[in-house]
C-alpha cells in the first residue's frame, strides 16, 4: 500500500488515555538503566497528524511537500506518506527512500541547488521531473542529463534580517531569470514555475510580499518566451507555531488570490519541514562524565556578581553531541533547553553548567551555559523539540552508538487518523497497545529503529 515501507523494522506504541509522553520516557530510562545507558528519542507521531490538520485548516489549498532531509526516519515518512503529503528530496538516497513508500514521481521534487550529474540521471530514470534551478551552469547540466525535466526557477529573496548569507548563495535575481529563460529555450528545457524560500527566523513578513511579487514578474516574463507556468513553490521557513502559520497566511493569501487565482491553473506548494517534525521528538541523553571548573570562564554574562566565590561551575559530558543528534548546533543556535529527568526540590541550588558531547572535540559543545542542579554521572537530561535536522545520517565518531527511536501515538490521535480515512491492515500491524503506568520488559515493549 502507498505510504508504507515493506521492510520497515519498527513499531508504534499505541497509548491509552492514562499514559503520557513522560510515562514513555520514564519506561525507556528504566529499561536503559538496566540494559545500557544509550541516548534515545521518543517520537510522538500523533503530532504529525495534528500538524497536518492544522495546515489544512490554515493553509489549504497550498499543498505541503515535506523536505526529507529534516527527518528521514521511517515512522515519519510513512505517516506523512499516508497523509498524502508530497516530498522534497535533495539527494538520490532521499529519492529512493521516498520511492520505497510508493509515492508517485509527480509528488516528488528534486530541490538540491547543486546537483550531481549522476543523481540528475537517477531522477530522469525514476520519472522525477520537477526540480529547481538557479544558474545557467545547473541548467546546462540538467539539459544534458534530464531533457524531460520541468524546472522551477529558484529566485533569491530580499531577507536582510535572517539567513542573508544563505540567500546570497542560492537563488537567482530577476534580471538573471531572463537570461536563464533564453538558455532554457535554446536547450529545449521546460520551465514550469518559480520557487523562493523565506527563513523561519525572518521577522519581516514583508519579505513574502516582495517574493510573491517577484514570482509574478517571472511568470509574466515566461509568457514572452512561450513557457507554460503552472507551479509556485513558496518554500519552507514554517516554524511549527500556529501563530506564525496564521500570520504568514494572512500576508500571502491576498497576494496569491490576486496574482495566482484558482482560475490561473497555478498550483501553489510549500516545503514545511520542521513545522511537522520539530515538536514531535524528544531526546534523552545520559551524563557520562563530570568536571568541576574552578574559574568563571563558563559563567553567563551578568552572572558573576550573583555567584558566590565558593560556588562551583560544572561541566557535564553526555553520550550524544554535534557528531550525532546535535549536528545542527555547528551552524545554528540550539532552540531547546535541557531539562533534568530526576526529581529535585524547588529550593535546590542551581549552578552554572555547560554541556559537551562525548568526542572531546573543542567543537562538541552543546550548551555553553545554563543553570542546573548538581548532577551525577548516570543522570539523564531531556531535550524537547529535537525532531528537525537531528535524525539524518550521523557520524560514528569514537564508535558512539546512534540513539534508538521509540515511536508512540495516543488513542485520540489514532482516532483522528481514522476520521481522516487513514486506515489499513498494513498500518494496524505497526501498532500495539501500551497500558498506562506499566513497566515494560525489553521483550514486550517498543520495537525500535536504530
Amino acid at each position: 500500500m502507498k505510504g508504507f515501507l515493506e521492510d520497515a523494522n519498527y513499531s508504534i506504541g499505541l497509548l491509552d488515555e492514562g499514559a503520557t509522553l513522560a510515562d514513555v520516557i520514564d519506561n525507556c530510562i528504566y529499561e536503559h538503566t538496566h540494559t545500557g545507558k544509550r541516548a534515545f528519542y521518543v517520537g510522538d507521531l500523533g503530532k504529525l497528524v495534528k500538524k497536518n490538520i492544522q495546515w489544512q485548516n490554515v493553509m489549504a489549498p497550498i499543498k505541503p511537500f515535506y523536505p526529507v532531509r529534516c527527518n528521514s526516519t521511517p515512522g515519519v515518512l510513512e505517516i506523512l506518506g499516508t497523509l498524502g503529503i508530497g516530498f522534497a528530496c535533495s539527494s538520490k538516497s532521499e529519492m529512493a527512500l521516498v520511492q520505497g513508500l510508493g509515492i508517485s514521481p509527480e509528488n516528488i521534487i528534486y530541490t538540491n541547488p547543486c546537483k550531481q550529474a549522476s543523481q540528475i540521471k537517477y531522477a530522469a530514470k525514476a520519472g522525477i521531473n520537477i526540480m529547481t534551478c538557479d544558474s545557467d551552469i545547473e541548467l546546462k547540466k540538467i539539459a544534458r542529463n534530464h531533457p524531460n525535466a520541468k524546472l522551477l526557477l529558484h529566485i533569491a529573496t530580499e531577507d536582510i534580517t535572517a539567513d542573508e548569507e544563505m540567500n546570497m548563495k542560492f537563488g537567482t535575481t530577476l534580471k538573471n531569470c531572463r537570461h536563464l529563460m533564453e538558455c532554457a529555450k535554446e536547450l529545449g528545457v521546460q520551465i514550469v514555475g518559480v520557487k523562493f524560500h523565506v527563513s523561519g527566523s525572518c521577522k519581516e513578513l514583508q519579505t513574502y510580499i516582495h517574493a510573491i511579487s517577484d514570482a509574478r514578474c517571472v511568470f509574466d516574463m515566461a509568457e514572452e518566451f512561450g513557457f507554460k507556468m503552472n507551479m509556485l513553490d513558496i518554500g519552507g521557513g514554517f516554524t511549527g507555531s500556529e501563530l506564525q502559520l496564521e500570520e504568514v497566511n494572512h500576508v500571502i493569501r491576498p497576494l496569491l488570490d490576486a496574482y495566482f487565482p484558482k482560475e490561473s491553473g497555478v498550483d501553489v506548494i510549500a516545503e514545511p519541514g520542521c513545522y511537522y517534525v520539530s515538536s514531535a521528538f524528544t531526546l534523552a541523553v545520559n551524563i557520562i562524565a563530570k568536571k568541576t571548573v574552578e574559574y568563571d570562564k563558563l559563567l553567563p554574562s551578568g552572572m558573576e556578581q550573583a555567584r558566590n566565590d565558593d560556588e562551583p561551575v560544572f561541566t557535564y559530558y553526555i553520550n550524544d553531541g554535534v557528531y550525532g543528534s546535535f549536528a545542527s548546533k555547528l551552524s545554528e543556535k540550539l532552540n531547546t533547553n535541557p531539562g533534568v529527568h530526576k526529581k529535585y526540590k524547588e529550593d535546590e541550588p542551581l549552578f552554572a553548567s555547560s554541556l559537551w558531547g562525548p568526542s572531546c572535540d573543542e567543537l562538541d559543545q552543546i550548551v555553553e551555559n545554563c543553570l542546573l542542579p548538581e548532577l551525577s554521572v548516570g543522570d539523564w537530561l531531556i531535550f524537547d523539540n529535537m525532531g528537525s535536522g537531528t535524525l539524518g545520517e550521523q557520524s560514528t565518531f569514537n564508535d558512539y552508538q546512534r540513539p534508538l527511536i521509540y515511536y508512540m501515538m495516543s488513542f485520540s490521535d489514532w482516532d483522528e487518523m481514522q476520521d481522516a480515512g487513514i486506515t489499513s491492515d498494513t498500518l494496524m500491524k505497526n501498532f500495539f497497545f501500551v497500558p498506562s503506568c506499566i513497566q515494560l520488559s525489553p521483550e514486550d515493549r517498543f520495537s525500535t529503529s536504530a
